[in-house]
């Protein structure tokens, strides 16, 4: 047993090194803070503990890496700072905008010792009600005895959904990112390549556009999935060694992440061949994809968008294969962490689309298999919603003419 345990401190500041450089400006981040502490001003909260990887990464451009470690953001009306535990040294010190306290691992919940530092006892906090876990917001009560708690999530998430001018630069190089992944994936189709080949290929390519694009970033979490057959009914399925056949359907995903910012590229290819029944299905996906683009503009909820797109396919008999929403929001988001539910083209979001908003259109049809035409067809467009319409800056075409390889 370690005797000087209870010596030790519970946190301290190791500031090693310059600050690197974010992904956005000071000024983008103090403009951030400035629409959270409004927030909290109005709700009459003293400080926020955000708990999430999306919110404290969008507040001060920290992108944490948990390993089963909390980590937190806390912001006041005049301080931002990032705790962090000590596995990281001091990175999260030379990559956050503001503060950074490190926690200790030499006894438990070393980090709430480090939020009530900045916070105090016997405030008024806001946390994220989606993240934090019963286990962690216990702790917070225990730890902070604050007068009051209010979930914040739903407040960060409107923030986070209307995209500034800086974020939307970010995610048009994304998405000329994910375009050249989709060519560098066409390239290595051919029969007999693995999905697992193919998939490499395309990584390598946005990875290395990434770091041509943005040298002073950190680079993590670029992926592809690269389906083919009966592995292309679901969106997010795994890529796996099945090797390409003659006329098999292909599903091309390519997700570029630039300092957590996410965007996505998604086509439907056949190889060497398309079977008549197989066609029909894929024209109308492209159908229903170019009504979703014509009908994404400023004034329209996600709601209207869906239902005039259900009753597209509803008129086709092709409604029963639809899986999922027709589209999403972009911004601080990932497949494992996290979401702007409230912009989701879905039946249950009224949310009305505003400019600054960044939304896919990305309709898909899984017939199952036994079924002429069987497989996943998908297209998928990223749209920045403008003062009068809707810019599309997805370029890899879509559609038969230009997908069908080999």
């Amino acid at each position: 047993m370690d005797h000087h345990a209870n010596t030790r401190p519970a946190t301290y500041r190791f500031h090693n090194g310059d600050k690197g450089p974010l992904p956005f400006a000071a000024a983008e981040y103090d403009a951030r803070l400035a629409g959270l502490r409004a927030e909290m001003a109005t709700e009459g909260l003293d400080a926020c503990v955000l708990s999430s990887m999306h919110n404290i990464a969008y507040y001060s451009g920290f992108l944490y890496c948990s390993f089963g470690r909390p980590y937190a953001l806390v912001v006041t009306a005049t301080e931002c700072v990032t705790i962090s535990a000590g596995i990281d040294a001091g990175q999260p010190w030379r990559r956050c905008h503001g503060d950074n306290i490190t926690y200790t691992d030499w006894t438990r919940n070393n980090l709430w010792h480090a939020v009530r530092e900045v916070t105090g006892a016997g405030k008024a906090i806001g946390y994220e009600g989606d993240h934090l876990t019963l286990a962690q917001k216990s702790l917070l009560d225990s730890f902070l005895l604050p007068s009051a708690t209010r979930d914040v999530a739903p407040a960060t998430m409107r923030q986070r959904m209307l995209k500034s001018p800086a974020e939307i630069a970010l995610i048009r190089h994304g998405a000329a990112v994910a375009d050249i992944g989709g060519y560098a994936l066409r390239e290595a189709i051919r029969i007999g390549a693995r999905e697992l080949d193919v998939a490499m290929a395309g990584r390598d390519a946005m990875e290395l556009e990434i770091a041509k694009r943005f040298p002073d970033a950190e680079y993590r979490d670029t992926w592809v999935w690269l389906q083919s057959g009966p592995n292309t009914d679901g969106a997010h399925n795994p890529v796996t060694a099945r090797r390409l056949e003659r006329g098999d359907i292909l599903s091309l995903n390519c997700f570029p992440m630039i300092s957590g910012y996410y965007t996505a590229l998604e086509r439907t290819l056949f190889l060497a061949e398309v079977d008549a029944a197989s066609l029909a299905i894929w024209e109308a996906n492209v159908a229903t994809h170019e009504l979703g683009l014509s009908l994404l503009r400023p004034g329209v909820s996600c709601a209207a968008v869906t239902q005039a797109l259900n009753a597209f396919l509803a008129e086709r008999d092709l409604l029963q294969y639809r899986t999922f929403g027709y589209g999403h929001s972009f911004g601080v988001l990932s497949h494992y962490y996290g979401r702007e539910a409230g912009l989701e083209l879905r039946e249950d979001v009224e949310t009305v689309l505003t400019p600054g908003m960044v939304v896919s259109m990305e309709p898909m049809l899984t017939i199952p298999e036994g079924q002429p035409g069987a497989g996943g067809y998908r297209e998928h467009d990223i749209l920045v919603i403008t003062e009068d319409g809707a810019e599309n800056i997805t370029g890899y075409p879509y559609g038969p003419a230009f997908n069908v390889i080999g």
